[in-house]
Parts: C-alpha cells; structure tokens; sequence
C-alpha cells in the first residue's frame, strides 16, 4: 500500500468489471387510412432478455466495499408508440 497522499504504480484502466450485453428490439405497423393518411404502431423493447449487467468492483484499497460490485443497471423497458402521419 502507498503512503498517505500518494499514488500507487498501478497502470491505468487495469481493473476490469463483468461483461455487458444488451439487446434491444423494435417492431413497426404501418397501416394506410386514405392516400394521404397513414398511422404507425410502434413497439420498442431496451434490454430485451432482461439481463443483469453488473457495475465495476470498489476500488478503494481501505474501504469495505473493496472488491465488491454495490451497482447493477436497470432492467427491460417496453414503449409502444401510435403515430399519425399526413
């Protein structure tokens, strides 16, 4: 451990987290009403399969949370849409 208001040697961007993945989907309708006039149903989906992506571990050597991931990101997101186009 370094002294007191001192840096380690450690290299830069040498931690390394979990890995993410996330899969987002769309699904469009397009309907006609007249020849001018058309309507669009709209279904989006963010993060998909609903998978956990984890935050990076603590970093802090003289703390509890060392080593320890504390943080996830958020879960699926579905959005429906209806627009009108003219």
């Amino acid at each position: 451990m370094p002294p007191l208001f001192r840096l380690g040697n450690l290299g830069k961007n040498t931690i390394r987290g979990p890995g993410a993945q996330n899969w987002d989907f769309s699904a469009f309708k397009n309907t006609a009403i007249t020849e001018r006039l058309n309507t669009q149903f709209r279904a989006e989906f963010f993060n998909l399969f609903n998978g956990n992506n984890f935050g990076i571990p603590g970093t802090a050597l003289a703390t509890p949370t060392f080593g320890v991931i504390t943080g996830s990101s958020g879960g699926r997101i579905i959005q429906f849409g209806l627009k009108l186009l003219f």
